[in-house]
């Protein structure tokens, strides 16, 4: 088959690619008519960035454990246990921050726009929240081995 379209055009999308047809309103007295597209549900952008910050906050409480523990004899362990709890406490708190916000956002209505990611959201919060537990925790123990070494 030619192709028909002239250099540089953007071919159409396939056919499989379009929305289907939710309902369709004739407009009384002309030729055309109202197509209502069903809109697919989308993932809220907040809950998978809390996801993404719980995770992450978790991960850095893991090092400050273990750079606080590692350095301790030397003394250099809660120096470095500080500058990584400061990181890992930014994150955690974006985690719960925008795990909120991810689930409130999901909760409204926007104007038939349906938002996912409840779960996502909830698991965000809890991670977040465990990485500052986890961060307090490393950070409390790396100053006690400090002060008692």
């Amino acid at each position: 088959m030619p192709d028909w379209r002239p250099p540089g055009a953007v071919p159409p999308p396939p056919r499989e690619a379009w929305l289907a047809p939710r309902r369709v309103e004739a407009v009384p007295g002309t030729n055309f008519a109202v197509v209502h597209l069903d809109v697919p549900p989308t993932t809220s952008g907040l809950a998978v960035g809390s996801l993404v910050a719980g995770i992450g906050s978790v991960t850095v409480s893991l090092l400050v454990a273990c750079f606080g523990l590692a350095g301790a004899s030397n003394g250099w362990g809660a120096w470095v246990a500080g500058a990584f709890a400061m990181i890992a406490g930014l994150t955690g708190a974006a985690g719960v921050v925008l795990g909120v916000l991810g689930m409130r956002q999901i909760r409204r209505a926007v104007s038939g726009i349906r938002l996912t990611g409840r779960g996502v959201a909830i698991a965000g919060l809890v991670c977040g929240a465990a990485g500052l537990g986890l961060t307090l925790l490393g950070f409390g123990a790396s100053l006690l081995i400090q002060v008692t070494v």
